[in-house]
């Protein structure tokens, strides 16, 4: 890590033009194997996010892959990890733009546990910051330079107390946390605002999407009134970072009966199982990296 150097004249230091993912890489003792989540989902967000941006870095999504499992094999880490890939306007130029600047790509990992108490529960506020709009900053893409966004609203939030922010749209309707999707539970229905409100389409979001079906739960996703979030049976957040943690506060109203729900008790254990190698069914969503390096 310590080689590994900027110039502060770099494009994307002076006007946060780049672009990254965040990869969990989760260690099973009895394997002896950490297991990168959804990686191949990861590499294509960001090429989507690079067309974005007007990169291109000449690699496609198994090349990137390939380097991820090679940062984590090279660290050998025997704990759960964070990888963290960026695409980035390289050049020391002092202009604003995107066209005709050097594409560079670089890609670190490190040990991560749990942001939050994710048993306890999470006491949020609804933010005065508004959520990025798609036609302003694209939400849609992970841009370096957008994460202002997410900063100035979790910075607010906890100097008031609270554990995280939630953002609503340009109109008035709920997006997401700073950095993460959320779900609601209302009447044993998982709820979640839609890809049009402005949400980035999260990778875990889509992954409990496809465990509440197995769990026999319907999801709806729509438009979210931020009253709705006071009535709640349930709220829980989730993405790469945050995992899957549950909300028992919003403005300090207490939601359900102030602990985590059922519902979100049962989609973060067999979360948890499916991202540790655990259950067979989820295994494709899996890269094993020592065992890569093995073979």
């Amino acid at each position: 890590m310590e080689d590994a150097k900027i110039s502060i004249a770099t494009h994307a230091f002076n006007y946060g033009t780049g672009c990254f993912e965040g990869i969990r890489g989760y260690w099973n003792p009895e394997h002896e194997e950490i297991y990168l989540v959804k990686l191949n989902h990861h590499f294509r967000r960001l090429l989507n996010s690079m067309r974005l941006f007007r990169m291109d870095i000449g690699m496609d999504v198994q090349q990137l892959c390939d380097i991820a499992i090679e940062v984590v094999a090279r660290s050998s880490y025997h704990e759960d990890v964070y990888v963290r890939p960026i695409a980035y306007k390289a050049s020391p130029v002092i202009k604003v733009g995107l066209l005709h600047l050097q594409d560079a790509f670089c890609c670190f990992t490190a040990p991560m546990g749990a942001y939050f108490d994710i048993e306890k529960g999470l006491s949020v506020t609804v933010s005065g910051w508004r959520r990025n709009d798609d036609n302003a900053i694209p939400s849609r893409a992970k841009a370096t330079g957008g994460y202002i966004n997410a900063a100035l609203a979790i910075a607010d939030a906890q100097d008031a107390g609270f554990d995280e922010a939630i953002l609503l749209t340009q109109d008035g309707h709920v997006s997401e946390g700073s950095a993460a999707n959320l779900f609601m539970v209302m009447n044993g229905k998982l709820i979640t605002p839609a890809v049009a409100d402005d949400i980035l389409v999260g990778i875990t979001r889509g992954a409990i999407i496809e465990l509440a079906g197995k769990l026999g739960v319907p999801v709806a996703e729509r438009r979210v009134d931020r009253t709705e979030l006071y009535v709640a049976d349930e709220i829980f957040l989730c993405g790469t970072g945050v995992q899957v943690a549950p909300v028992t506060k919003v403005d300090g109203r207490k939601i359900g009966d102030g602990k985590m729900g059922e519902l979100t008790r049962s989609i973060q254990d067999l979360y948890f199982s499916a991202v540790h190698g655990e259950v067979e069914e989820y295994m494709d969503w899996l890269t094993p990296v020592y065992g890569k390096v093995r073979s």
